[in-house]
């Protein structure tokens, strides 16, 4: 195995058939699968049990206590079996070549930060249950550049750019120096220096990925953009979240002590 592909689920269990139906048509497959799922749901459970993988999997689960995902996602990272740990949510359908591009950029002293594309309600509908409709996209969305996007947002980063093409030099182009929950991966050696996720945040959105940025460059890492490369496309959904103040605040505080190390991560201090 070459990586540990981390999927952070909550209950919906027709998204994550669905993201998992997409791991079927990757061109890298050398690498295991491990569920997080923010709380111990019995249907989930059964799904994840019965579930034809082709890859090794592991199913983390834990009481669900309101949004402890960071709790969940330091879970799999001490379970996970790989030096390189690759992040997703469990609402993101991979393009066939996602787990190559981010292997492909794979290095202990960077981060990998890759962007989604966040479908309408018709391409997600069209995905669910046929992630083979996936295979379909990349010209569906090229079109949709020049006849207009509808509701589809972020457009322009579904659009997959062959590394090895003629406009290979594309990407390098796009700079990326914030993670996105759903699309980043590094070294587990790098996780491990900053102490992993922080679980002082206990509410959605920011905690997970923004608070690692300013962490990780702190410890040295340096952030690696794979816009245009890594494409995951996102289900369409009611957002699960709304305010991010408390999750400022915290961040704020903790920035101005320099706090890059947290002390309610992968060990306790």
């Amino acid at each position: 195995m070459k990586a540990s592909l981390i999927i952070s689920v909550y209950k919906n269990i027709p998204f994550l058939k669905t993201v998992l139906d997409s791991l079927k048509f990757q061109t890298e497959k050398r690498f295991e699968i491990i569920i997080a799922e923010d709380g111990e749901d019995r249907s989930m459970r059964e799904f994840i049990a019965q579930y034809p993988f082709e890859q090794p999997y592991q199913h983390i689960c834990q009481e669900d206590r309101g949004w402890q995902k960071n709790r969940s996602l330091n879970n799999a990272i001490r379970a996970a079996q790989t030096a390189w740990l690759i992040f997703i949510d469990g609402d993101c359908v991979l393009h066939e070549r996602f787990m190559e591009m981010h292997l492909r950029s794979a290095d202990e002293g960077v981060v990998l930060a890759g962007k989604r594309v966040k479908l309408d309600a018709f391409l997600s509908g069209s995905l669910i249950g046929n992630s083979a409709y996936s295979q379909r996209l990349q010209p569906i969305l090229r079109r949709k550049l020049f006849v207009g996007k509808g509701a589809i947002s972020f457009l322009e980063e579904g659009i997959f750019i062959d590394p090895d093409g003629l406009l290979a030099f594309l990407p390098g182009l796009r700079k990326n120096d914030r993670l996105l929950g759903c699309n980043m991966s590094f070294s587990k050696k790098a996780i491990y220096a900053i102490n992993g996720f922080d679980e002082d945040y206990t509410r959605p959105a920011f905690g997970e990925d923004r608070d690692l940025s300013w962490r990780f460059r702190a410890a040295g890492y340096q952030h690696v953009s794979l816009r245009n490369l890594a494409i995951v496309y996102h289900l369409d959904h009611p957002a699960g979240w709304t305010e991010q103040e408390e999750n400022l605040k915290l961040y704020r505080e903790k920035k101005s002590r320099n706090e890059f190390v947290c002390k309610n991560g992968l060990i306790k201090y």
